[in-house]
């Protein structure tokens, strides 16, 4: 009886969690080239709001949510809005990651491209620290089997 009671409590308070742990990250991300803070930061926020999900319930609670193969793609993704964002600053005559120069190829000035470059550099940051850290989580729990692993984690 106290296990079933303690079941309920842990997936009713991490169903209520979860989305405010979410949009803190998202908040923690928008204030991070500003303030303390930013895309590292947020995609750990990211990833253990998943992972609670996969902690309170199982890993098919995860998987409802996201895909093993989305999150593969998001790691993808994540480095390619970082690298791209260098190399567009590179390929307008300037230095990697010098987003100043972008102000070249965008119709805005280097104090505003400037800002622009690093909100892409922390949302690439935070899409791949969160990919990785939940695939992290997933391949201790199935010890490497992903998507083929046992379902039942309770």
């Amino acid at each position: 009886m106290t296990k079933d009671l303690d079941n309920v409590v842990i997936k009713t308070v991490s169903r209520i969690l979860v989305p405010f742990m979410q949009v803190f990250s998202l908040y923690v991300f928008a204030h991070g080239h500003g303030s303390p803070g930013g895309g590292f930061q947020g995609g750990c926020i990211m990833a253990a709001s998943f992972i609670l999900l996969g902690v309170a319930f199982n890993l098919r609670e995860i998987g409802k949510r996201f895909r093993e193969r989305n999150n593969a793609l998001m790691c993808v993704l994540g480095v390619f809005i970082y690298t791209g964002t260098g190399c567009l600053a590179f390929l307008s005559s300037g230095n990697f990651l010098d987003y100043g120069t972008l102000s070249d190829l965008l119709p805005i000035d280097s104090i505003k491209a400037r800002y622009y470059g690093m909100a892409l550099i922390e949302l690439g940051v935070q899409i791949t620290v969160m990919a990785v850290m939940l695939s992290i989580f997933v391949d201790l729990v199935t010890a490497g089997r992903g998507e083929d692993a046992p379902e039942d984690t309770e």
